[in-house]
């Protein structure tokens, strides 16, 4: 889900631009060829705006929200998964590039480096002290449960008469 509708490079991406849960961050300085410059929060000199941009898949089933991000390459320790007090998942980490050897010659450079953070707004029924996260073969997932909704008590009442 992103705040920013899919002609603004989404290539058949879901997303709504009125969807209340997301909370993108969004960098509109991202892909000018700024480098070291204070105008953009993505400042690193080789840096790949696809690992920038990553996309992390939400779905709410009966039990959870369950938000599943591809992270080839990354090891858990290099990811962090944070709650804020105002119902916020951060998600972020960084790739570091390959260090250039005088001696090497690049032919092509198609892998992404760079950081990244993405922040979801969660509902009201998160259980905000029972968030889970797995990381496995460069799949994160994060798990937060949901409050069982409470149905109501029905009780038929017999008619007199």
């Amino acid at each position: 889900m992103s705040l920013i509708p899919s002609f603004f490079g989404g290539r058949g991406r879901r997303s709504n631009v009125f969807d209340p849960f997301s909370l993108d961050v969004w960098d509109p300085f991202k892909d000018f060829p700024f480098t070291n410059s204070s105008l953009s929060a993505s400042s690193f000199p080789q840096e790949n705006s696809a690992f920038v941009s990553t996309r992390i898949d939400w779905k709410e089933t009966p039990e959870a929200h369950v938000f599943k991000a591809d992270l080839p390459g990354l090891k858990k320790e290099e990811v962090k998964v944070e709650i804020e007090d105002d119902r916020v998942l951060q998600i972020s980490g960084e790739r570091n590039f390959e260090k250039e050897d005088k001696n090497d010659q690049w032919h092509r450079v198609e892998r992404s480096s760079g950081k990244f953070m993405r922040r979801f707004r969660l509902p009201e029924n998160a259980k905000m002290d029972q968030v889970k996260a797995a990381m496995e073969n460069g799949v994160l997932t994060v798990t937060v449960p949901k409050e069982e909704v409470k149905k109501p008590d029905v009780k038929s009442i017999e008619i007199s008469g």
